[in-house]
């Protein structure tokens, strides 16, 4: 087969590697998507916890971003990324089984419910970060684009599938029977990662290398160029505001609307299958608009979108919200392709690790202060206040992309520094 009919092949039946690190991550992300909806159903219904624990309880998976993802970061440089996968899947699958079999005793508590969450993120943070540095190193430079929208794209389709299944099963099965499902999944996440075939260089792990000098090495380099500040500023606005929607969503549906776990599902699916169209959109979208365009524009119809659940009442009154959400995950995957694309291409791969968990801890640790916020929000101004107050607070992310430095930027790929020869010359090879 000539290398032009193999190029019309999708990505993921041309390149193995890629093909098993889709595998996996989509697989991941169905099963995370199911204990987003079961773990605050499980506060509610089975544990009836108050309204500021349900909206906090959403934070704790995100909290190690916060507290650990500089250290981790390193952790993942100076390791290979697949062994750090494999063990941080296993631990948070056990992690995560222990809930079901809990309850089945009859003693599951709130306490263990933090406790897990926590436990579980701190396990995603490991294998979150060694899977962005393996995509590089999967596919060459110009398929960076098309590798991220596929993973964003079948990602977004897993997550709708993940939250739809498990609003439905948990209806059926009940909320901690239905994290059997993310226990599958990770299974079978974890097969398609040992059977990986990427050979991983052994880091250069100099003996006068210290654990802090390295964390500020990547915090410093991302806060070191004007694109990637921007990047980092408004992706942090973005999921401060969104997430306090986001985080009192379930708290909306359920108890202030009387509607079903399942109805919550689907809600919270519309954004993942706009996500799915989105992402497979993306080369197309960005190769006609350009890039920065993309990035500038893209997040004002996910403020208009959220916007729609304000207005959302029971039985056919959450068809607005439907909408508003299909078009906030459309627009949302748009601008995570174009992002996460530009760090991979201007970042060292050696680098790759520290500027994901300085950009993570940043933007990632804005979803744990936002439900904390949330928490805050719903006992101060009611459930609706709360998400008025996240939609104002996500505008402001827009607004600094639309009239911040990047302003008049077409392609966010202008403004990466020169690549040496010898580089430009493999750009068209394709990946071992």
């Amino acid at each position: 087969m000539s290398h032009t009919e193999a190029a019309k092949k999708p990505l993921v039946l041309r390149n193995s590697n890629f093909g098993r690190l889709w595998i996996s991550s989509t697989a991941g992300i169905f099963g995370t998507a199911v204990t987003s909806i079961a773990l605050p159903v499980i506060a509610v219904t089975e544990l009836d916890a108050t309204n500021a624990t349900v909206a906090v309880l959403s934070g704790m998976t995100f909290l190690p971003w916060l507290l650990f993802a500089l250290p981790i970061g390193v952790l993942v440089d100076r390791h290979r990324r697949r062994p750090l996968i494999v063990v941080s899947l296993a631990v948070r699958t056990l992690l995560l089984a222990s809930l079901p079999v809990a309850w089945w005793l009859d003693a599951l508590t709130t306490v263990q419910l933090f406790a897990v969450s926590f436990g579980a993120g701190l396990a995603a943070v490991f294998f979150t970060l060694g899977e962005q540095a393996l995509v590089p190193l999967a596919v060459n430079r110009e398929e960076l684009v098309e590798g991220n929208g596929l993973m964003t794209g079948s990602g977004a389709l897993g997550d709708a599938g993940g939250r739809a299944v498990g609003g439905w099963v948990t209806d059926a099965w009940g909320a901690s029977n239905a994290l059997l499902l993310q226990v599958g999944a990770s299974v079978a996440s974890l097969v398609a990662i040992l059977r990986l075939d990427i050979t991983e260089p052994l880091p250069d792990r100099q003996k006068d290398r210290k654990v802090l000098r390295d964390m500020a090495e990547g915090l410093r380099y991302t806060f070191s160029t004007v694109p990637l500040r921007m990047l980092l500023i408004t992706g942090a606005l973005w999921n401060l505001g969104g997430n306090i929607v986001v985080s009192l969503l379930v708290l909306l549906v359920i108890r202030s609307l009387g509607e079903t776990p399942g109805m919550l599902g689907l809600l919270t699916a519309a954004t993942a299958a706009g996500g799915t169209l989105g992402g497979l959109s993306a080369k197309r979208i960005t190769a006609r608009f350009g890039s920065g365009r993309v990035w500038r524009y893209s997040m004002f119809p996910v403020v208009a979108g959220y916007a729609t659940l304000l207005f959302i009442t029971p039985g056919r009154g959450m068809t607005a919200g439907f909408i508003g959400l299909f078009i906030a995950g459309f627009s949302i995957s748009l601008n995570i392709v174009v992002s996460t694309t530009f760090r991979q291409r201007v970042c060292p791969p050696e680098m790759l690790g520290r500027l994901g968990s300085a950009q993570r801890m940043v933007t990632w640790g804005m979803l744990a202060v936002a439900a904390f916020s949330a928490g805050l929000l719903v006992e101060a101004v009611d459930i609706r206040g709360g998400i008025l107050t996240g939609i104002l607070v996500a505008a402001l992310a827009p607004l600094a992309a639309a009239f911040g430095p990047l302003r008049r930027v077409r392609d966010l790929a202008d403004l990466e520094p020169p690549r040496p020869a010898s580089d430009a010359a493999d750009a068209g090879q394709p990946a071992a």
